[in-house]
């Protein structure tokens, strides 16, 4: 199925998104040489993956709903689709009611992407384009399409008062001194490695069409993180023994092959 991404309009018809009770879109990060999806961990607030460095990988994006989603997807703070830094009002990706569809890569036109490879942060297509701050993370921005009846906004969803300042003090003096310690000694010590390079070029079809945004925000914003096995060890988000499913040395029940005559 030909996917199609969409420079879409906006209409004001509520000033924020709506709160929702499940995601308009999963999101999964599949590394295409393995043939398997990446399974993220969840740290102190943040959910990471771990690439392989050299590897292609896909984002793997499910419209869990019965209307259009318009989603626009950032890839190290830059537009898979325009190679802008990425804000939630530009270009995306429109998907079909219960659709699933894989990027592959950078957009280069109607017709073929840059895959996506995980490569060293100075390679990186964002640190090439001068803009590595934002190296490391996979984001996606979801709206829901104007319906052609009136539409009725659910419930304003708005960011919580900040914290006065003496409350702030209070309250990082009530944290546990290990858990301060630890998150400090874990940033001193790893630092981004990993970014997304700008691979081959790969056959990827997609049309154009036309997406009126119910909101002006975004119904949903999800981040994920990720980072070579050496860095998130080092930051905390793996123990040092942990090994992955798909590493040689784990037994397998299927090795595969045939049975062999036994030995003389």
């Amino acid at each position: 199925m030909f996917r199609r991404f969409a420079t879409a309009f906006c209409v004001a018809l509520a000033a924020c998104a709506p709160a929702q009770a499940r995601p308009l879109v999963d999101i999964a990060v599949v590394d295409r040489d393995r043939g398997d999806w990446l399974a993220p961990l969840h740290h102190r607030g943040l959910d990471w993956i771990e690439g392989e460095p050299g590897h292609r990988y896909a984002v793997r994006l499910t419209n869990t709903t019965g209307g259009r989603v318009l989603v626009v997807l950032s890839i190290d703070g830059v537009n898979a689709v325009t190679g802008q830094t990425a804000h939630p009002a530009q270009a995306g990706y429109v998907l079909d009611p219960w659709e699933t569809t894989e990027i592959n890569g950078w957009r280069k036109s109607l017709d073929d992407v840059a895959q996506f490879v995980f490569t060293d942060l100075p390679d990186s297509y964002a640190a090439r384009t001068g803009r590595p701050d934002n190296v490391g993370v996979i984001g996606i921005a979801v709206f829901e399409e104007a319906r052609p009846f009136p539409y009725r906004p659910g419930p304003i969803w708005r960011r919580p008062p900040p914290v006065a300042r003496e409350d702030s003090g209070a309250a990082k003096s009530a944290a546990p001194a290990t858990e301060q310690r630890a998150m400090a000694r874990d940033e001193a010590a790893a630092q981004q490695t990993l970014g997304t390079g700008h691979g081959e070029r790969e056959w990827s079809p997609v049309s154009r069409t036309g997406f009126v945004r119910a909101t002006r925000a975004p119904a949903q914003v999800i981040e994920l993180r990720y980072d070579d096995y050496r860095t998130l060890v080092a930051r905390g988000v793996m123990p040092r023994h942990w090994q992955p499913d798909w590493r040689d040395d784990d037994p397998e029940a299927f090795p595969g092959g045939f049975v062999a005559d036994p030995p003389r």
